[in-house]
């Protein structure tokens, strides 16, 4: 997939999930007010029922103070007077109630005001004709009550009470079409967004079958270059170790073949050595010159002649240009002799087998105890943890930085070397730490390199060790590195895997 095509399908991929997030909301919004205004509704409703269910209860409560009273009148039985009381005393509490459930309905409000008065007269009509038959007289009471006849307060109520119901049914019809019209708007929203829903999960199902048929064949495609890249560091790995076995194969003709006229030119040496004394023997007979026994000569029977200035000042330059070959030869021979041990060691195989680091490190440090009591050094091992690697190798890096630090110490005062270890991700970490001569941050890099060597050159060394010591240590699959100033110590850290296993070589090719 092209870098355009995934940017179009990574816009895609939001924008969907940007509508879905915003169907989401909308429907959740407008179900939150939906339900909210069916609340609403539904409390109107229930209010109109409940105004009427009032209504009824104050007329109830009417009738049956009327029929206490009535009763009373025709009877005078004391629990029909009792009655009354209650009556008269619950309706006008049942006013108060119906008044305050409309404070919002003019209309209502009005017809509130208007039915007190009416309740009140029918009130006191009833106390009329209770206060008749308290005094006996019942004919009065009944000539009060007008048989038949409704009063004009009875009359008012009625219509009162006609108009209220008239006006809450009119408000219940608008009102249940109200709620019956929000349900309606509810269902087809939470549809609506439902439909919506599933249909950006079908969209989202569809990328993502196709996402995954894409990251399929990605995945496919890269298993395949993996195993090409795979195939192809083998090749160039297996051409870099025949490179480099090559490099070293050559290194060892060179160095070998470099012994023949090295050998033959300190044999040319050693015999120009022996004639010098004959050569400057027939100067001398030629200028017929005589000969004196040499003082300082090797052995006594040898005889050097008595040369004039010149002839002196010539084998004076003669012996020391000699001396000058014989060092470049014996240098000469030394750097052959380590190259030759550094093919060798390049050719060995390595054996990885498990190790105690600690022992391993206490034998190295007891082979250079001399030198460290001739440093006035001494070499403390801390936490050490155990690896699986090469031993002949480990042994090698750690002898020579120990042997390092040791060479490298400050007369002025006692040498201080510390060993440590620690592991981290699989790998042992090993740090080596002196409080020797230091060396400069530019330095750094020098040190690794084959015959280069940094600070005063005044210890013995061809500079092949720490680049010796390097390459081992990238044999077992690690790396090294240095941090050091002038005049502050080094520390030389080392990290290889603690489980290392012999890389897999590929067989020559036919």
């Amino acid at each position: 997939m092209t870098p355009e095509a995934k940017r179009r399908r990574a816009r895609g991929q939001l924008v969907l999930l940007v509508a879905g997030l915003v169907v989401l909301i909308a429907v959740s919004a407008s179900s939150v007010v939906l339900v909210d205004r069916a609340r609403s509704d539904n409390a109107r409703v229930f209010h109109t029922i409940e105004v009427e269910n009032q209504i009824a209860t104050l007329l109830l409560q009417i009738r049956q103070t009327e029929s206490a009273a009535r009763g009373y009148l025709l009877t005078t039985a004391p629990a029909l007077l009792n009655e009354y009381e209650s009556g008269r005393k619950a309706v006008v509490p049942a006013v108060d109630h119906l008044v305050d459930l409309f404070p919002d309905n003019p209309v209502q409000v009005e017809n509130g005001q208007l039915l007190r008065p009416a309740v009140d007269a029918r009130l006191a009509e009833f106390a009329t004709i209770v206060d008749f038959a308290k005094r006996g007289d019942i004919a009065g009471g009944i000539a009060a009550m007008r048989p038949g006849e409704l009063s004009e307060a009875g009359r008012r109520i009625n219509d009162l009470t006609k108009s209220m119901r008239s006006e809450e049914r009119r408000l219940l019809a608008l009102r249940t079409a109200n709620a019956d019209q929000t349900e309606k708007l509810a269902s087809t929203v939470t549809v609506a967004g439902s439909a919506l829903i599933v249909l950006l999960g079908g969209i989202s199902i569809f990328l993502l079958r196709r996402s995954t048929q894409a990251r399929d064949v990605a995945e496919t495609q890269l298993r395949d270059n993996n195993l090409n890249l795979e195939n192809a560091i083998n090749e160039r790995t297996f051409d870099l170790r025949e490179a480099n076995n090559e490099i070293q194969r050559f290194a060892y003709i060179v160095s070998h073949d470099l012994r023949s006229p090295l050998v033959n030119i300190m044999g040319f040496t050693s015999e120009l050595q022996e004639l010098r004394h004959d050569i400057f023997r027939r100067i001398a007979a030629l200028q017929s010159v005589p000969l004196i026994e040499a003082a300082a000569s090797p052995g006594a029977h040898e005889i050097e002649p008595a040369l004039g200035a010149e002839d002196r000042a010539l084998a004076k330059d003669f012996t020391e240009a000699l001396g000058f070959i014989q060092s470049s030869i014996d240098k000469m021979d030394r750097l052959i002799a380590a190259i030759l041990n550094l093919t060798r060691e390049g050719r060995r195989n390595f054996e990885p087998v498990h190790l105690d680091m600690r022992k391993l490190i206490e034998g190295t440090v007891a082979t250079l105890a001399h030198q460290a009591a001739e440093a006035n050094a001494t070499i403390d091992l801390e936490a050490l943890p155990d690896i699986t690697s090469d031993r002949l190798a480990l042994e090698q890096i750690f002898s020579n930085l120990i042997d390092n630090a040791l060479k490298y110490l400050k007369p002025t005062q006692p040498g201080h070397i510390v060993v440590r270890g620690r592991t981290k991700l699989g790998y042992a970490i090993y740090e080596v730490t002196d409080n020797g001569r230091g060396i400069d941050p530019k330095d750094h890099q020098r040190i690794f390199d084959l015959f280069r060597r940094a600070g005063v050159q005044d210890r013995p060394g061809q500079g092949i060790g720490l680049a010796h010591v390097r390459a081992l240590v990238r044999r077992l699959g690690g790396t090294m590195s240095v941090a050091s100033e002038l005049g502050h110590g080094s520390t030389f850290t080392i990290t290889l895997p603690i489980r290392w296993k012999v890389p897999v070589q590929r067989e020559a090719h036919e």
